[in-house]
């Protein structure tokens, strides 16, 4: 099997993404909440969470995550929060 080189200094812009735009603000917004299974992101999360909830009066309607961090999450939960949710909060723990 013959050896192929791959070059690592090609284009490293990704292709067919854009940034969302910001937001103007918070207030009463709803939030989703997503760990990547690791050790103590949940309650980093809820912490966060909480905190947009007491100052802003945001709402979590999304609380939801990966079962470990190495697995990708399911494309039905990342489309629900592109459906149910103003913004996004995710965390890794450890």
């Amino acid at each position: 099997m013959p050896l192929e080189l791959l070059d690592p200094t090609g284009d490293p812009t990704p292709t067919g993404f854009c940034s969302a735009p910001r937001l103007t603000s918070i207030d009463g917004l709803k939030i989703g909440l997503f760990s990547n299974g690791k050790v103590n992101a949940d309650r980093l999360l809820r912490y966060t969470a909480e905190v947009f909830e007491r100052e802003a009066g945001c709402q979590i309607v999304i609380d939801s995550g990966k079962p470990n961090a190495s697995r990708i999450a399911e494309p039905q939960v990342l489309e629900r929060i592109a459906n149910d949710v103003d913004f996004l909060i995710t965390a890794v723990g450890d």
